[in-house]
């Protein structure tokens, strides 16, 4: 009987670590060249329903040796009324001293910044983020990465 209500306890502590089924989370590597102006990324979600709605998160990944303490971005989105959105977005990365925000090991810092927390996600539409820089490529930047939690699991 003990051993049963062990197992019970540990299988419902295992179940409420299981994401969400419109839950939704992608990073892309971006080239150690550099991140060019005119390729934007591009995310495919994969979610269980045909619209989710939720908390979308951005995440960039980025070197020591990033020059900026700011990045601009673009976020292309399908809208509620079914029509290309381009938001614009200004993730500040450092402070006004040179100190970067996030976490970081060695050379490499990891930032995030919530784009909506009433975000309408459809599956399978893409989702473009592109850099909009006044440099045509932006260096040091490692990955690029988009999180979507649905408001079921909020």
């Amino acid at each position: 009987m003990r051993k049963f209500a062990i197992i019970s306890i540990l299988s419902l502590c295992l179940g409420a670590c299981v994401p969400g089924h419109n839950d939704y989370s992608e990073f892309a590597n971006l080239p150690a060249k550099g991140w060019a102006y005119s390729h934007p990324v591009t995310f495919i979600p994969t979610v269980a329903d045909s619209i989710c709605h939720g908390t979308m998160v951005l995440t960039i990944r980025h070197g020591n040796a990033y020059p900026y303490r700011n990045l601009w971005l673009e976020f292309s989105h399908i809208g509620a009324d079914s029509l290309m959105r381009h938001d614009t977005l200004n993730v500040e990365l450092a402070d006004i001293y040179g100190r970067w925000h996030g976490s970081g090991l060695g050379t490499s810092f990891q930032y995030s910044d919530t784009i909506s927390t009433d975000f309408v996600l459809y599956r399978d539409a893409g989702l473009k983020v592109r850099h909009i820089m006044r440099t045509d490529t932006l260096p040091s930047v490692e990955q690029i990465g988009l999180s979507f939690t649905s408001r079921e699991n909020q």
